[in-house]
């Protein structure tokens, strides 16, 4: 079908890209920046970018002493990794899944310098649909191969008794459930126009369906991988080696404006909107505050109804929390081993977790900056840079 097709060729387009930029080593030959350069972000308009977006409508970056450039908005994932890649941006935010394949799939000299989020993401279901099992023999949308949401969405699929397939021609079988890439956007649409039967994405769009009444939240991503990273920022290895003190400054930064958009999330809805100042996403103020400041009563709502099974893990629909920790990144690379993708995974297969997530990661910056604003404290966290995943579909 037409989605599969988008899948394939955004694959496609991210693995030439990204084995050319192996090839070329275009990070690595890019021109020197000054110390002072102003910092340059490229995101896409959802919510899993709302610190980068934060840190430039609040002026952190200013009281940091580093200038910012107003972030670029881009379309697709595609898009993102084309600009970081070919040197048009410094700073981005990407799944957590795909930063382990550009790394190490494809050797792009980058590393993650903190996280982006946590949850933010649900699976969004056609209204007649009332569990998991009632997805087999049909078809359900992911933004990308390499996401938590692919990643989540199989582990409940397995749970549910179900086998997710790719590229299967014909209709799947009863106990089978068609997985497409989609882009977010279309998810909504696509649903009501029921050519699938649910998507899994980040927010706003599953609030969007919502409100529009063609969908419903069947489960919340958090509500399966307690504080799962979802987007993470991803830096050049080039500047975090060559500009540590600019590279600190972005960081903290980034980790302030986390903790302005714990504190203020409706205002964080409304800087997000496309009545802000910036304009910085088409979403309308309340899709945004129903994901950044929800209504009293739908946390209860959300129990009562089973897309919410954990209420003792007491989780926000979009939580704040930069420290990238390793745990986290051992488990994500040991599920990827595991989850269906289309196209050549064979680097997973010697893939050491344990060095996954020391390599990939560079937390230096973060945990100063973290230091800055009180400690883990401020971010509802015991203090500690270690901690055990819970995972339960």
């Amino acid at each position: 079908m037409c989605d599969a097709c988008f899948g394939r060729r955004d694959l496609l387009k991210f693995s030439a890209m990204l084995s050319a930029a192996a090839a070329l080593p275009l990070l690595q030959t890019r021109p020197a920046f000054a110390a002072d350069a102003p910092v340059r972000i490229g995101y896409l308009p959802i919510t899993d970018a709302a610190p980068l977006l934060v840190a430039h409508a609040k002026g952190f970056f200013d009281a940091e002493g580093v200038k910012a450039d107003k972030p670029v908005m881009l379309r697709s994932w595609a898009q993102i990794i084309e600009a970081f890649v070919s040197g048009q941006v410094d700073v981005v935010h990407l799944l957590s899944p795909m930063t382990v394949w550009a790394r190490f799939g494809s050797k792009v000299p980058a590393k993650v310098v903190a996280w982006n989020h946590v949850d933010g993401s649900a699976l969004t279901v056609l209204p007649e649909i009332g569990s998991i099992k009632d997805l087999g023999g049909k078809t359900v949308a992911v933004p990308f191969w390499y996401s938590i949401h692919n990643v989540v969405l199989q582990a409940l699929l397995r749970d549910g008794g179900l086998k997710p397939i790719i590229k299967k021609s014909g209709a799947p079988a009863p106990d089978e459930v068609n997985l497409v890439v989609m882009a977010p956007s279309d998810m909504p649409p696509a649903l009501a126009a029921k050519q699938i039967a649910g998507f899994i994405v980040a927010e706003p769009f599953n609030a969007a369906a919502e409100q529009l009444g063609i969908g419903k939240v069947l489960r919340f991503t958090g509500d399966v991988w307690k504080n799962h990273a979802c987007c993470v920022v991803f830096m050049h290895e080039a500047d975090l080696a060559a500009r540590p003190e600019w590279s600190q400054k972005v960081v903290t930064a980034i980790v302030k404006a986390q903790v302005f958009a714990r504190e203020n999330r409706a205002e964080t809805a409304q800087i997000l909107s496309k009545g802000g100042v910036n304009r910085y996403t088409p979403q309308p103020e309340p899709v945004l505050a129903k994901v950044l400041a929800p209504p009293a009563g739908d946390a209860a709502a959300y129990v009562a109804s089973g897309a919410i099974r954990h209420a003792d893990w007491q989780e926000q629909r979009i939580d704040f929390q930069p420290y990238p920790f390793p745990s986290y990144t051992e488990e994500l690379v040991r599920r990827l081993k595991q989850t269906e993708v289309d196209g050549d995974k064979a680097f997973l297969a010697s893939l050491d977790p344990a060095f996954a997530a020391r390599d990939l990661v560079d937390d230096r910056f973060v945990k100063n900056a973290i230091a800055a604003v009180g400690g883990f404290k401020a971010f509802g966290l015991p203090e500690g840079f270690d901690r055990q995943e819970l995972i339960a579909p």
